[in-house]
């Protein structure tokens, strides 16, 4: 069967709903993987689609047989594949090695053998010929969890209704990445990042653009000291402040190739930030920082490096940011 290709819905960043409209709303657990959407035509085959619409099923050899787990019955569901660590909980850094392997099918076997990874499912938008966007989230979530998708390497997660600061502090307990509130009656928008669906992540932290970077000094010398982040808002990409933690020796020089092989002579901020000896880079490079508050400029407060997001494009870093001086 052909199936439509169909975008996932996004979340927006926010708070709890209020106390008074806490029934209205359903919780799942926010999870630390790779964003895809899972196609099953009937035949026994799987497509699994990143956020980007690349193709990434030779990267993930262990969810085939989901191609094959409801028969002849087509559908297409929307899920993170995830990799745990030790102690059962998502570890982005482990997923990262699998990542980009889509285009390594016999390298992505090995992986697998050892560190085979877990799809979690939490919608269904299409199911037997018929498209389901148009439902509420209730009726997708019956339908979903109707099809029993249990198997050695996916599983459907139940979802909370109501409760919404019993599950925020539960997730915060047990070291979760946070929680996504996704209202009753929220229709499926593909590609859309909805209001209908607020993520709330335990970590204070965003993804962001790089734009630039410092050379390091002393022991740094030849490698970044920094880099010069931004993110996307009225149509620009606007400066956010500078990185200079959070890495490893070996992930600083993975960056520096990177970032060589990135260096352009025009500056992608708009305005163009006064950093003095600023290296800028084509804006293609997105990761993700870990910061305390921000300024009313925007700028970020003790940023610290996190992780490459390569997942991600230039366009997922959108913020709500005020409007620089004159």
């Amino acid at each position: 069967m052909s199936l439509p290709l169909i975008p996932p819905m996004l979340a927006t960043p926010g708070a709890l709903p209020p106390a008074a409209q806490d029934a209205r709303w359903a919780y799942e657990t926010k999870q630390d993987g790779q964003r895809v959407v899972a196609y099953l035509p009937g035949d026994g085959t799987l497509l699994l689609r990143a956020r980007s619409g690349e193709d990434v099923t030779a990267a993930y050899p262990e969810l085939r047989g989901l191609g094959g787990a409801l028969g002849t019955q087509a559908a297409v569901l929307d899920g993170e594949v995830l990799a745990l660590d030790e102690q059962g909980r998502a570890d982005f850094q482990l997923l990262q090695s699998r990542m980009g392997l889509a285009h390594a099918p016999a390298r992505a076997a090995r992986r697998a053998a050892r560190a085979p990874v877990r799809l979690v499912l939490f919608d269904v938008m299409h199911l037997g010929g018929r498209l389901l966007t148009s439902l509420p989230y209730t009726r997708r979530r019956e339908r979903l969890t109707g099809l029993g998708l249990d198997g050695p390497y996916w599983s459907t997660p139940a979802a909370l209704f109501g409760h919404g600061e019993q599950a925020l502090r539960a997730t915060r307990e047990h070291g979760l990445e946070g929680l996504v509130c996704k209202r009753l009656d929220s229709v499926y928008e593909p590609g859309v990042r909805s209001r209908a669906w607020i993520k709330i992540r335990n970590l204070h932290s965003e993804d962001v653009v790089v734009g630039g970077w410092l050379p390091g000094k002393g022991r740094l010398t030849g490698l970044p000291g920094a880099v010069l982040v931004g993110q996307r808002a009225g149509g620009r990409l606007r400066y956010v402040g500078g990185v200079g933690t959070g890495w490893s020796e070996r992930e600083r020089a993975e960056l520096a190739v990177l970032l060589g092989a990135a260096e352009t002579g025009v500056c992608p901020f708009d305005p163009v930030p006064p950093v003095p000896g600023a290296r800028w880079v084509l804006p293609r490079l997105v990761g993700e920082v870990r910061f305390s508050t921000r300024t009313r400029a925007g700028l970020l407060r003790q940023p610290s490096w996190l992780r490459l997001r390569p997942d991600l494009t230039p366009e997922d870093s959108a913020a709500d940011l005020p409007d620089p001086p004159p």
